[in-house]
């Protein structure tokens, strides 16, 4: 298959052009013209790239990519040792944040709360925040265990209530600061990847329970029904890597 009709594919099944995002989404390296083997995975980082060259992949397909707003742009370092490697190896680059964040099937949110067996009773920002219930209130401590099975990580919880949970909104990654947001909703939790010094203090004062269940575990999913949905769609070999990352 020609690399140049996946990219345009994804790039229209995701919409790309809707959002403003911190990097650049679609295609950041090329490699070969035609492919045949993908590897999907979080993060392109260098473990990521010596399984794909190991795996005699073409294409890997990412979550979290290169070129961040802010960074040195200058190729030196790892950066230069990654891109080095795909380089060397004729390897393509896909990468999708926000736009894979917010799909409504292959999104990270929709997938997270597919796996969690959350209801969705509302969806915000875009596709960014998710609104949902549970099957049944729980007290954080259930809840923590159930995120524990399924997640395969133990979450850091603030039990700022002290009360049972019974709805809950979540935004993968890195969005603990739209804790505000969530609290002004009447929301009894909020779920996302990672956690602040501030976070404490802020669920506290809000008076919300804040679930820190991980970067990596929450934004697992979503490039994992991505290279199912690639590999049905143009009958491709997609493989899921998954570099081991506890934050």
């Amino acid at each position: 298959m020609l690399m140049s009709k996946l990219s345009s594919y994804l790039n229209t099944l995701l919409n790309v052009n809707a959002f403003n995002d911190y990097c650049p989404n679609g295609l950041q390296v090329s490699g070969k013209a035609n492919i045949k083997k993908i590897i999907t995975g979080v993060t392109a980082c260098q473990a990521l790239l010596d399984e794909a060259v190991k795996r005699e992949a073409d294409t890997i397909l990412v979550h979290h990519g290169y070129f961040w707003k802010g960074e040195d742009p200058c190729i030196t370092g790892i950066k230069q040792r990654r891109i080095s490697t795909l380089l060397q190896h004729d390897i393509n680059l896909l990468a999708y944040h926000l736009p894979l964040d917010a799909h409504s099937d292959y999104g990270n949110n929709a997938q997270l709360g597919n796996v969690l067996g959350f209801t969705v009773t509302d969806i915000l920002n875009d596709g960014l925040l998710y609104v949902g219930e549970l099957t049944k209130a729980q007290e954080a401590s259930q809840l923590s265990q159930h995120l524990t099975k399924k997640l395969n990580r133990q979450p850091q919880i603030i039990d700022a209530r002290q009360t049972p949970i019974k709805t809950i909104a979540w935004c993968t990654g890195a969005a603990q600061d739209l804790l505000p947001t969530v609290a002004e909703l009447g929301i009894d939790a909020f779920l996302s990847g990672e956690i602040s010094e501030r976070t404490f203090h802020t669920a506290q004062e809000y008076g919300i329970d804040y679930i820190c269940a991980g970067h990596h575990a929450t934004e697992m999913f979503g490039i994992q029904a991505l290279g199912e949905h690639v590999a049905e769609q143009f009958a491709l070999d997609v493989e899921f890597v998954d570099i081991v990352n506890p934050i």
